[in-house]
């Protein structure tokens, strides 16, 4: 009985999924012979079947053709869709019916005077000849309306119509209601009680109508106005602050009133501060890291920074595992934060190997050789950033960066070095003009990246080569110059210069007759520490002096003629600026001593010493930059020549030395011509501040003193001149321009007293 019962129940349960069964083994067994696509007049049947998964030759599946309609559904290209399947001799024909959507034929804007409507047609993502898509066209519609309101239009409104034609064409057009453009009148600050309100003002980046700002309302700044006054209050210490905005018509509805309300709330104050832990440094040399200290307003971003500047400190001590937490009790009844700071500097870690990444061009041993970070030593954040700054001092990268990995030795870690390569490579030409040589042809081929070892790219070894020709109306010059920075694999330079240069008398140039040079020399430098280097040179050159003037003195004329110049110079520098293309912080100092003829030979015998130097200093800010510098030299003659060749004294005055002053016009003159002669002596300094204007402009103001002696003995024996003025530098992708306005504060009798323009173009290509 029991078994009756229990078959018949099983039979109950699976009588009605018999037939379900039968026809799913029908289907699976009969075959698609046929796909056929009606009704698509646009879209091809083959763009259609390409979207579906049932295919001719396959068993059919009622499941894959209703998610086959779905996805013909999702193209958006059919408004209606039928699928039929149909019997065929040994299988099944599914017929596919579609409705395609209307083309858009024709785009129109209706109400639009502000806005042409080329503009629109930019803003917009539907297009001529494009199935309709009434998504898009929502979003279209939010775009234009969202210009509209970028341009003032603070009550636009955008909607659009859609009118249909025969041949299934559709034409949208949409409508613009674009009202009053309104501009803003006046902002208002209420409930401010802490800071005044200039304060305040200077957080917000919407400004009032007037000759310097449009006064447009633009939704998106003023949302960030709310941030930006918010985020203040709340560095303040104010953390409970609530900033809204109101915007008030006038009756005319054409100006704004926006009104910005604070509740400030309560300020809370930063109250006592514990380290606990693992600390491994005195507490004191930790707690100095801290930029809130008691007494100070607390706040959540300011946290972050100094969990950040702990986090920093341990990792330039190399415990780059360190971590560190904060938690923060608050006294409801005085407003103080007191903070414990949770510390455990783990294990010093050491750097197993280092990897670079990025480098397409540049073979990893240039980028090596330049690191102070190396394998076995603790991980160090000075050593770190000094590598940082001489890899961009190759000037061969925009980016370095710099990321640890762990290893499988728990107090070892992988140091990852990462560079973007920039093109070091240049075929420059064009044309150049200057204030002191005028109009100025250039063709110059140059690779700071050289390797002669790597046809036929012959880049990857860092070293530099140039080839230049300059030709004006006042100058010619001719170089080729090469430069292997580590030759032997070692921190030892070598290069040479071949050269050319010849300048005609003019009085823009400062150069009283024609002077032409060719020679040569040869350059070995070693670096002697970190910043410091030394140079050794030999010169040998061909000096020929002509067309001095037939009113010029006796002593000028004598000058005339060739010369053959053997000389040797030592030289040691030090550099420790932050960035040699643009340095904020550091110094560069050289001193030189060059002595030629004697020993060495040839026409010429004399000593010369040259010192120079130049700091900087970051005021105001990171872009704010002050500098000051000062050049001196001194040179006399010895042996065999009873006086320094005019080619080899100094001149003072213009662009690079005093500005305000002639070119080489301070100092010395001949007697008869008043023409500049040089000195044995110079000495020359200079004070800029340079601060920013825009992205790729920059302001300065200066102030130059110096002045050149016509004996040693007479040297910095007054009879100094001075210049003032004011400029700007802009970094234009013809290369930098500087342009100065220098008045001579005390020119002498010579001189004129007017201000004088100095500018220079580098080049164009």
């Amino acid at each position: 009985m029991k078994k009756r019962f229990l078959i018949l129940w099983i039979c109950f349960l699976v009588t009605p999924l018999f037939p379900r069964w039968v026809a799913a083994q029908e289907s699976s067994s009969r075959v698609v012979r046929a796909i056929e696509i009606r009704g698509n007049r646009i879209v091809s049947a083959d763009s259609a079947l390409a979207k579906m998964k049932t295919r001719t030759g396959s068993f059919f599946s009622q499941e894959v053709l209703d998610e086959d309609l779905k996805r013909l559904y999702r193209t958006g290209f059919f408004t209606d869709i039928q699928m039929d399947v149909e019997d065929v001799p040994d299988g099944v024909k599914v017929v596919v019916k579609v409705s395609e959507q209307p083309v858009i034929a024709e785009i129109k804007f209706s109400g639009n005077r502000a806005l042409r409507d080329k503009a629109l047609l930019k803003m917009i993502q539907v297009k001529l000849k494009e199935f309709l898509d009434h998504a898009r066209l929502r979003k279209d519609a939010a775009a234009l309306t969202q210009a509209y309101l970028d341009k003032g239009f603070s009550r636009a409104d955008v909607s659009y119509d859609i009118a249909l034609r025969e041949g299934n064409e559709a034409a949208v057009t949409f409508q613009i209601e674009e009202g009053e453009r309104v501009r803003i009148k006046k902002i208002v600050i209420e409930g401010n009680k802490a800071f005044p309100k200039k304060r305040i003002r200077k957080l917000i980046k919407t400004k009032e109508d007037s000759l310097f700002s449009s006064g447009l309302l633009k939704e998106q700044v003023a949302e960030e106005d709310l941030e930006r006054i918010s985020a203040f209050y709340r560095g303040q210490g104010y953390l409970d602050v609530i900033v809204n905005r109101h915007i008030e018509y006038d009756t005319a509805g054409k100006r704004i009133f926006l009104r910005f309300t604070i509740d400030e709330g309560k300020q809370y104050l930063v109250g006592q501060t514990r380290l606990e832990g693992r600390l491994i440094f005195p507490e004191g040399e930790i707690l100095k890291t801290l930029k809130m200290n008691e007494g100070n307003p607390f706040s959540r971003d300011g946290l972050r920074q100094d969990i950040a500047n702990i986090q920093k400190y341990y990792f330039d001590k190399g415990y780059i595992n360190a971590e560190i937490n904060a938690e923060t009790f608050l006294d409801e009844l005085t407003g103080r934060v007191d903070l414990r700071y949770q510390i455990d500097g783990h294990e010093l870690t050491y750097v197993r190997e280092v990897h670079i990444r990025g480098n397409i061009k540049t073979k990893d041993v240039v980028i090596r050789r330049e690191l102070r970070e190396l394998p076995g030593d603790p991980f160090d954040g000075e050593k770190l950033k000094r590598s940082r700054t001489r890899l961009f001092n190759l000037g061969f990268f925009e980016e370095v960066s710099f990321d640890t990995a762990p290893t499988t030795i728990p107090n070892q870690h992988d140091l990852i070095v990462e560079v973007s390569e920039r093109k070091t490579g240049e075929f420059s030409f064009g044309a150049g003009f200057s204030s002191i040589d005028r109009f100025i042809g250039l063709i110059e081929i140059a690779q700071r990246n050289f390797d002669w070892q790597n046809p036929p790219v012959f880049v990857g070894d860092g070293q530099d080569l140039r080839v230049r020709a300059q030709i004006g109306g006042k100058r010619q010059d001719y170089i080729l110059s090469w430069t292997e920075p580590w030759i032997f694999d070692r921190p030892v330079s070598f290069g040479f210069d071949a050269y050319r240069a010849a300048r005609k008398r003019s009085g823009t140039s400062g150069f009283s007759y024609d002077q032409e040079q060719t020679g040569g020399k040869l350059r070995l430098g070693k670096e002697l520490g970190e910043y410091s280097r030394g140079f050794l040179r030999y010169k040998l050159e061909e000096v020929d002096i002509s067309n001095v003037q037939a009113s010029a003195s006796a002593a000028l004329k004598a000058e005339e003629g060739g010369n053959t110049v053997s000389s040797i110079e030592l030289t040691l520098s030090r550099d420790t600026r932050d960035n040699i293309f643009s340095p904020s912080t550091g110094y560069t100092a050289s001193g030189s001593v060059e002595t030629a003829g004697g020993p060495l030979g040839f026409d010429r015998d004399f000593l010369k010493y040259f010192v120079s130097n130049k700091i900087f200093f970051p005021i105001f800010g990171t872009q704010h930059i002050l500098s000051i510098g000062g050049r001196a030299g001194l040179v006399h003659a010895y042996h065999d020549s009873q006086s320094v060749p005019i080619f080899e004294r100094f001149f003072a005055g213009g662009s690079n030395t005093i500005r305000g002053y002639q070119e080489r016009d301070v100092g010395p003159k001949d007697t008869s011509s008043n023409d500049p002669i040089g000195g044995e002596g110079m000495l020359v300094g200079n004070v800029e501040y340079l601060f920013p204007i825009v992205e790729i402009l920059k302001g300065a103001v200066f102030y130059d003193i110096g002045g050149v002696w016509a004996k040693t003995n007479e040297f910095a024996q007054g009879d100094y001149r001075s210049g003032a003025g004011v400029g700007v530098r802009v970094k234009t992708p013809i290369g930098p321009v500087s342009l100065d306005f220098g008045f001579p504060l005390n020119p002498d009798s010579t001189q004129d007293d007017n201000g004088r323009l100095h500018f220079n173009i580098s080049r164009s290509f």
